[in-house]
């Protein structure tokens, strides 16, 4: 399968029409944004890291009966994948307090919620991406009820494989994003889920092992992406 038309290009990745209208091969870059692009950097073959780790998890999800756009892993930096009408809601899962949440309700960092948060965003960068309920998504026009309804029972099943997953990997689930796309009649889990879009935080020594360490200039950035390519790569 060889790439055409660029068709989008974002903060993480470009996306390329193929051959097939029903494909999209979807390129993963080493840019680095943080703060809704108000921070930019790069990270030595992040395209690499991530692109192998979403194939390993969106190959785990669908064993565990979630659809994703996956078709198969093309290269280091390429994934073959369905392509999808991208619903714009950021649909976020908490299991520990970390980042935002701890900035708008005063949870203490690091508290393990008793029950996980679900939160839908609004994608819209101009906008800085904001928090919105189910009735603002509705009037909006960018899903329906019952759209986000699945997006909200897909998100909690995706959090039980990926909180076990991870612990086994001694890596505690902190937060993640998720993002889904309508397909024909089908809503399939799209995008990525890498050391971009999740929190993780070492279950011995909590060290946070993703973007925050972009984000709040901690250092060892590329190292803590590859450790958790070697985890969920290598600890099987």
């Amino acid at each position: 399968m060889q790439k055409t038309t660029l068709l989008h290009e974002g903060k993480a990745k470009k996306v390329f029409l193929t051959e097939e209208s029903d494909l999209v091969i979807q390129e993963f870059k080493d840019d680095a944004t943080a703060f809704n692009n108000k921070k930019k950097g790069t990270i030595a073959d992040k395209g690499v890291v991530n692109n192998a780790i979403s194939c390993k998890l969106f190959t785990l999800l669908e064993a565990h009966g979630v659809k994703t756009h996956l078709v198969e892993k093309l290269s280091e930096r390429d994934m073959l994948c369905r392509r999808l009408d991208i619903i714009k809601v950021e649909v976020v899962v908490r299991n520990i307090a970390a980042g935002s949440l701890v900035k708008r309700y005063g949870f203490t960092e690091g508290t393990v919620l008793d029950v996980p948060i679900v939160e839908f965003y609004l994608k819209n960068d101009d906008l800085d991406d904001p928090l919105m309920n189910e009735s603002h998504a509705v009037a909006l026009g960018v899903a329906t009820y019952e759209e986000l309804s699945v997006l909200r029972k897909q998100a909690e099943a995706i959090n039980l494989v990926l909180r076990e997953f991870f612990a086994q990997r001694k890596l505690k689930l902190v937060d993640f994003k998720l993002e889904f796309g309508r397909h024909h009649d089908k809503i399939l889990l799209g995008d990525e889920i890498s050391p971009d879009t999740c929190r993780f935080w070492d279950l011995d020594t909590n060290e946070k092992m993703d973007k925050d360490r972009f984000r709040f200039d901690l250092g060892g950035v590329e190292d803590a992406y590859s450790e958790v390519q070697r985890r969920v790569l290598e600890l099987d």
